[in-house]
Protein backbone atom coordinates (compact mmCIF):
# COMPACT_ATOMS: atom_id res chain seq x y z
CA UNK A 1 0.00 0.00 0.00
CA UNK A 2 1.19 3.50 -0.89
CA UNK A 3 0.26 6.44 1.34
CA UNK A 4 0.79 10.11 0.61
CA UNK A 5 0.95 12.02 3.91
CA UNK A 6 0.62 15.80 3.63
CA UNK A 7 1.44 17.89 6.69
CA UNK A 8 3.67 20.92 7.25
CA UNK A 9 4.61 19.80 10.79
CA UNK A 10 7.83 17.78 10.62
CA UNK A 11 7.22 16.02 13.94
CA UNK A 12 3.78 14.80 12.87
CA UNK A 13 5.26 13.66 9.57
CA UNK A 14 8.06 11.75 11.27
CA UNK A 15 5.60 10.05 13.64
CA UNK A 16 3.35 9.02 10.77
CA UNK A 17 6.25 7.66 8.70
CA UNK A 18 7.52 5.65 11.68
CA UNK A 19 4.02 4.32 12.34
CA UNK A 20 3.81 3.13 8.74
CA UNK A 21 7.24 1.54 9.00
CA UNK A 22 6.03 -0.33 12.10
CA UNK A 23 2.90 -1.45 10.23
CA UNK A 24 5.01 -3.01 7.47
CA UNK A 25 4.05 -3.26 3.82
CA UNK A 26 3.33 0.48 3.62
CA UNK A 27 5.28 2.87 1.40
CA UNK A 28 5.03 6.52 2.40
CA UNK A 29 5.77 9.70 0.53
CA UNK A 30 5.37 13.03 2.30
CA UNK A 31 4.67 16.62 1.34
CA UNK A 32 4.63 19.80 3.41
CA UNK A 33 2.20 21.82 1.27
CA UNK A 34 -0.51 21.45 -1.32
CA UNK A 35 1.85 22.45 -4.12
CA UNK A 36 4.41 19.90 -2.99
CA UNK A 37 1.70 17.20 -2.80
CA UNK A 38 0.72 17.89 -6.40
CA UNK A 39 4.39 17.61 -7.41
CA UNK A 40 4.75 14.26 -5.62
CA UNK A 41 1.57 13.04 -7.33
CA UNK A 42 3.19 13.68 -10.73
CA UNK A 43 5.72 10.92 -10.10
CA UNK A 44 4.12 8.69 -7.45
CA UNK A 45 0.59 7.24 -7.38
CA UNK A 46 -0.78 6.68 -3.85
CA UNK A 47 -3.47 4.24 -2.71
CA UNK A 48 -4.45 6.45 0.24
CA UNK A 49 -4.17 10.13 1.16
CA UNK A 50 -3.78 11.59 4.64
CA UNK A 51 -4.10 15.37 4.50
CA UNK A 52 -3.65 17.96 7.23
CA UNK A 53 -6.44 20.53 7.32
CA UNK A 54 -4.27 23.64 7.69
CA UNK A 55 -1.46 23.71 5.16
CA UNK A 56 0.67 26.78 4.39
CA UNK A 57 -0.84 27.24 0.92
CA UNK A 58 -4.30 25.68 1.10
CA UNK A 59 -6.86 23.87 3.21
CA UNK A 60 -7.10 20.09 3.16
CA UNK A 61 -10.74 20.46 2.10
CA UNK A 62 -9.59 22.15 -1.11
CA UNK A 63 -6.54 19.98 -1.72
CA UNK A 64 -8.42 16.67 -1.76
CA UNK A 65 -10.46 17.33 -4.93
CA UNK A 66 -7.39 18.85 -6.61
CA UNK A 67 -5.30 15.75 -5.90
CA UNK A 68 -8.07 13.39 -6.98
CA UNK A 69 -8.48 15.31 -10.25
CA UNK A 70 -4.72 15.48 -10.81
CA UNK A 71 -4.41 11.72 -10.32
CA UNK A 72 -7.67 10.98 -12.22
CA UNK A 73 -8.81 8.97 -9.19
CA UNK A 74 -12.13 10.49 -8.09
CA UNK A 75 -12.69 7.87 -5.39
CA UNK A 76 -9.14 7.79 -3.95
CA UNK A 77 -9.58 7.13 -0.21
CA UNK A 78 -8.52 9.96 2.08
CA UNK A 79 -8.43 10.92 5.74
CA UNK A 80 -8.32 14.44 7.10
CA UNK A 81 -5.83 15.01 9.91
CA UNK A 82 -6.22 18.04 12.19
CA UNK A 83 -5.84 19.44 15.69
CA UNK A 84 -9.19 21.22 15.34
CA UNK A 85 -12.16 20.01 17.37
CA UNK A 86 -13.75 16.88 15.93
CA UNK A 87 -17.26 18.28 16.16
CA UNK A 88 -16.24 21.26 14.04
CA UNK A 89 -14.52 19.37 11.24
CA UNK A 90 -16.31 16.00 10.96
CA UNK A 91 -19.21 17.32 8.84
CA UNK A 92 -17.15 19.51 6.51
CA UNK A 93 -14.63 16.67 6.12
CA UNK A 94 -17.37 14.26 4.97
CA UNK A 95 -18.79 16.91 2.63
CA UNK A 96 -15.33 17.44 1.12
CA UNK A 97 -15.05 13.71 0.41
CA UNK A 98 -12.90 12.45 3.28
CA UNK A 99 -13.69 8.97 4.62
CA UNK A 100 -12.81 10.03 8.12
CA UNK A 101 -11.07 12.53 10.33
CA UNK A 102 -8.12 11.78 12.58
CA UNK A 103 -7.74 14.28 15.40
CA UNK A 104 -4.21 15.17 16.51
CA UNK A 105 -2.52 13.83 18.43
CA UNK A 106 -3.54 10.91 16.25
CA UNK A 107 -4.25 7.63 18.00
CA UNK A 108 -1.63 5.33 16.50
CA UNK A 109 -3.81 2.25 17.09
CA UNK A 110 -6.46 3.82 14.86
CA UNK A 111 -3.93 4.48 12.10
CA UNK A 112 -2.45 0.97 12.36
CA UNK A 113 -5.91 -0.61 12.28
CA UNK A 114 -6.91 1.39 9.20
CA UNK A 115 -3.67 0.54 7.39
CA UNK A 116 -4.10 -3.15 8.22
CA UNK A 117 -7.73 -3.09 7.05
CA UNK A 118 -6.76 -1.51 3.73
CA UNK A 119 -3.73 -3.77 3.25
CA UNK A 120 -5.84 -6.90 3.74
CA UNK A 121 -9.29 -6.13 2.28
CA UNK A 122 -11.63 -8.95 3.16
CA UNK A 123 -8.83 -10.74 5.00
CA UNK A 124 -7.85 -11.17 8.58
CA UNK A 125 -6.10 -8.32 10.31
CA UNK A 126 -2.49 -9.23 11.08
Amino acid sequence: MRVLYIDDDRINTLLFVETCRFAGGVEVETAGSGAEALEVAQRWRPDLLVIDLHLPDTLGYDLLPALRAHLALPALPAFLCTADEARLVAGPAREAGFEGCWIKPVDLRTVLAELARRSNPGGATP
